[in-house]
């Protein structure tokens, strides 16, 4: 069967690349029969047409986004203003390109006209048209889906309740918009209008209601700004109500935050806030939301108001005051007793999404709540999971992450709900879902194989913290998503896009080149740019600890990237970062009571402090280790000899006797008659000394029926020594209810074996359980962990 190449190229038209279709020749079959069966555009033969996109610099598309939809469904919503977002929060860098699109002809319809207009050139025009307004909806439909908008978003429980209607500002277009010359007319009547409040409050609400486009126009007109100075000077002449609908049409006007109008209706609100009623208070604070203006005094004011007629607060009252609490960042310490108790009263009657609006309220002002009111609203939240719309269900996992709280049901709940929806979610809502599966340690295959799915083909729409968060997702569970190449590459090359928002935000950086390095992947040119010393500086001023963070990377650029030519931590500050450390490992870490059992024990099997250390072997990973050397033929090696004569200088401090020291004193007598100048030998337990006996002194640590030791043949000794890590880990080093490691502990273990370490486990399982028993039962333990037969076979 013959076919024909057809191409065309539209000069002009700057989205589309190229149109490529194949018409097919000698074909009998009627079109009626091609739409009937839809698999016929898979076969070889029939037509197809492909459109490859360029997305033009600084394009940018405005619709009102969705909040994260259940299921493919949301609310609609505002475009962002949120002038506090960083860079690229809101669109993609320029030059991103988009994936090519594909259109089968079996089923685009679009394509139809395309065809026939092939033949007509006069139609160009039209066909250019028609595809472009088609990519223009569909790139306006992902960007509708993948935006977030941290104004409006939150918002959306104030649909559920008429009563809400009283204590929120309406930012939604008027019904009834007014005509532009009645508008000019209103304008051109200030001059000579009197100062009646009526008047002055009309004039602002109609106003309002002008169209968008001459609405922005206001701002600039001297007549608007003349009907501002005269609102201003009659302000304490306006009634409450008066004034309350005078800032309400401030936010349609989208007067700016600092206009001298705003700072008279602030303090003059702050002057009559006590003789308001609380939902009036709630009202103009919700207004100042809208108009993007902080109004700490004023927030401070409603706070008193409501704690003295708490008893007063109807539910809609309450959940929409911990929305305000929750926009104005601020958490009042004296209402965080009663902000429980009310939880805890409503909490049956709350609809879903003001759950979510209360989570949200609690995360955003970093209110602390208590672990049990968090676990009454996750047992709720896990029954009716199916029902709640994902952008609620995501801030109640904010809280979950905050809290810290192990919710098991909830948790399952969500691998069982949340993978079908992740697609139809936006980038931020993927991004908390993952970080609360890593900040919990949850592991669930399936969520984040869902996630790996849909996030290459989001990724433009990634902000620095997200790639970063995404990173240090994976990283930190140590997981790998089938798609592994086309995930870390395409968040690789975000990063690459987004280097210019480092300086101001290095701590993403980190994260992200943390979270690689765990799974071994190591970018040089980002980790060059993150080791030079203009960088460092920079994250000398974050308001986060990054030090550690960056002793981590250099340190495991050393030992992984023998070839790595570029930026490195100076020697200073390597020892600088290890003595911090150190310092935090002597407080915290070697005092663990697991650590501290482990390492006398140790001393005492094999023969004293200078066989055992207990430190850090890699202090950029912040651990600890139980080190042990052996010789090859498994005679322990004593080395620690700073920890060996700081035991001696104990010795003359007085010694507590215990009946089992007198026991050992006593019955290690008729053993131990080595003369002092022997006593690192006298010191080694008897069985690798190579005693006539056989049998280990160990202090009655071995039963009879412990094996002896038999002599190691002389050719069978060698110069060179294994040594041991011993890691006494705890379940903070694995993934919650699993044995599956951590990142950061994975990392730990891959780069001991590269300094040529053989790692032994004392995992918690095992050894926390044994703390509780017998003397002899846990150096049994350690004996066979440290002189494991199959360990000396392979050394």
């Amino acid at each position: 069967m013959a076919t024909v190449l057809m191409c065309r190229r539209f000069r002009g038209l700057s989205r589309v690349t190229a149109f490529c279709a194949t018409a097919e020749r000698g074909s009998g079959k009627s079109k009626k029969e091609k739409r009937d069966k839809p698999g016929a555009a898979k076969t070889g033969t029939q037509s197809g047409a492909t459109i490859q996109l360029l997305k033009p610099q600084d394009y940018r598309v405005l619709y009102n986004p969705a909040a994260y939809a259940k299921g493919g469904a949301g609310s609609q919503q505002h475009v962002d203003r949120d002038s506090s977002q960083a860079l690229g929060d809101t669109f993609t860098s320029p030059g991103t390109t988009q994936a090519p699109q594909t259109f089968p002809t079996a089923s685009s319809q679009a394509l139809s006209p395309v065809r026939n207009a092939l033949p007509k050139p006069r139609s160009s025009r039209l066909v250019k048209q028609t595809i472009l307004a088609t990519l223009y909806k569909e790139e306006a439909e992902k960007e509708k889906r993948e935006m977030h908008d941290s104004k409006e978003d939150p918002r959306v429980f104030q649909k559920g309740r008429p009563e809400y209607r009283s204590l929120s500002c309406d930012t939604a277009e008027p019904a009834q918009t007014l005509p532009a010359e009645e508008g000019e007319l209103i304008l051109q009547s200030v001059a000579g209008c009197e100062d009646s409040p009526g008047i002055l409050t009309d004039y602002f609400l109609k106003l309002s209601r002008l169209p968008a486009e001459r609405r922005a126009a206001l701002l600039s007109d001297p007549r608007f700004s003349a009907l501002c100075h005269r609102a201003v000077t009659a302000i304490r002449l306006l009634s409450t109500p008066h004034l309350i609908h005078i800032l309400k049409a401030c936010v349609p006007l989208a007067v700016p935050a600092s206009h001298p109008l705003l700072n008279a209706c602030e303090a003059e609100f702050c002057r009559r806030a006590w003789d308001m009623g609380l939902e009036q208070l709630l009202l103009v604070a919700d207004c100042w939301r809208c108009l993007d203006r902080s109004v700490p005094s004023y927030l401070g004011i409603l706070f008193s108001y409501a704690n003295l007629h708490w008893q007063e607060l109807t539910l809609p009252q309450f959940v929409q005051l911990l929305y305000i609490i929750g926009e104005g960042r601020r958490s009042p310490a004296d209402l965080a007793q009663k902000v429980e108790r009310t939880i805890l009263k409503h909490l049956d009657a709350f609809t879903l999404e003001e759950l979510g609006a209360i989570c949200l309220g609690l995360f955003k002002s970093v209110s602390g709540i208590s672990g049990h009111v968090m676990r009454r609203i996750a047992d709720r939240v896990s029954l009716q999971m199916e029902d709640m719309s994902t952008y609620a269900l995501v801030n109640v996992l904010k809280m979950l992450r905050y809290t810290r709280m192990d919710h098991l049901p909830l948790m399952r709940e969500l691998g069982k709900v949340i993978p079908a929806r992740i697609p139809a979610t936006n980038i931020q809502g993927i991004m908390h879902i993952t970080l609360t599966y890593s900040s919990l340690h949850f592991f669930d295959e399936n969520v984040l194989a869902a996630v790996a799915t849909s996030l290459p083909s989001k990724v433009s729409y990634c902000r620095s913290k997200d790639a970063a968060k995404f990173l240090w997702s994976f990283g930190c569970l140590d997981y790998e998503p089938p798609n592994e190449g086309e995930f870390y590459s395409s968040l690789i090359k975000q990063l690459h896009a987004k280097l210019h928002e480092f300086s101001k935000f290095p701590e993403h950086l980190l994260t992200a080149l943390l979270g690689l390095a765990f799974v071994k992947r190591f970018p040089e040119e980002l980790i060059d740019f993150a080791l030079r010393e203009e960088f460092i500086q920079k994250t000398r001023g974050s308001k986060y600890e990054l030090h550690k963070d960056l002793f981590t990377l250099g340190k495991s650029v050393e030992i992984e990237c023998p070839s790595y030519r570029g930026s490195r931590l100076s020697p200073q500050l390597c020892q600088e970062f290890t003595e911090m450390v150190s310092d935090f490992a002597e407080r915290e870490i070697y005092v663990r009571p697991e650590i501290v059992e482990a390492t006398s024990l140790l001393e005492s099997m094999l023969g004293g402090p200078e066989y055992v250390k207990s430190h850090m072997i890699l202090p950029h990973t912040r651990s600890s280790d139980l080190e042990v050397r052996l010789a090859t033929d498994g005679h322990p090696i004593p080395f620690n000899f700073e920890d060996s004569v700081a035991a001696e200088k104990l010795k003359d401090m007085g010694v507590s006797l215990t009946d089992d020291l007198m026991s050992q004193l006593l019955q290690g007598r008729a053993h131990n008659q080595n003369p002092p100048e022997v006593r690192n030998e006298a010191r080694i337990p008897r069985h690798e000394r190579g005693d006539a006996a056989g049998t280990p002194c160990l202090g009655g640590a071995f039963t009879a029926g412990a094996k002896s030791q038999a002599e190691p043949k002389a050719e069978l000794w060698q110069p060179q020594e294994v040594r041991l890590a011993l890691q006494v880990s705890n379940r903070n080093h694995f993934c919650y209810g699993s044995r599956r490691l951590l990142g950061l502990h994975c990392l730990k273990r891959r780069q001991l074996r590269l300094l040529g370490y053989v790692v032994l486990e004392i995992p918690f399982w095992e050894w926390f359980p044994l703390l509780k028993r017998s003397r002899s039962e846990k150096l049994s333990y350690l004996h066979y962990k440290v002189f494991c037969p199959e360990l000396l076979t392979k050394a």
